[in-house]
């Protein structure tokens, strides 16, 4: 992820745009957003719900147990706000989309205690 740079003015652009979203969580999204197309045969259009699963398995990749304690830091508690981030990066023109797509395509995907607790690979509980 040390490879994905937004620069300064994008950085202000989206501070202004939606102040909510750490911009680490800006630069983990085009992460996991690269990884999914690298996996794909061709470069293609991915849709959020391919790029939900890629975020999901990245994060817990890359931060395991900590992996929603990590996004929620970030202010990402839901699929919808990695929808969010997602439309932000499209405003300030980082992304571009399909006309079909909509922030509703991120909505209610998988909830995060289920799949960053309750069943989390390693046989993890939640504590709850």
């Amino acid at each position: 992820m040390e490879s994905i740079y937004l620069d300064c003015t994008t950085l202000e652009r989206l501070r202004t745009l939606d102040a909510r979203y750490n911009e680490r969580a800006y630069a983990f999204v085009l992460a996991a957003l690269e990884e999914v197309v690298q996996k794909l045969p061709r470069r293609r259009h991915v849709s959020g719900s391919e790029l939900v699963a890629g975020c999901r398995d990245l994060a817990l990749r890359l931060y395991g147990p900590m992996a929603k304690t990590v996004l929620q830091y970030w202010n990402v508690r839901a699929t919808r706000d990695i929808g969010e981030v997602v439309f932000n990066l499209l405003e300030v023109g980082v992304l571009s989309k399909d006309e079909a797509d909509s922030r509703n395509d991120f909505d209610d995907l998988f909830d995060f205690t289920e799949v960053f607790e309750t069943n989390y690979p390693w046989g993890g509980r939640s504590l709850a």
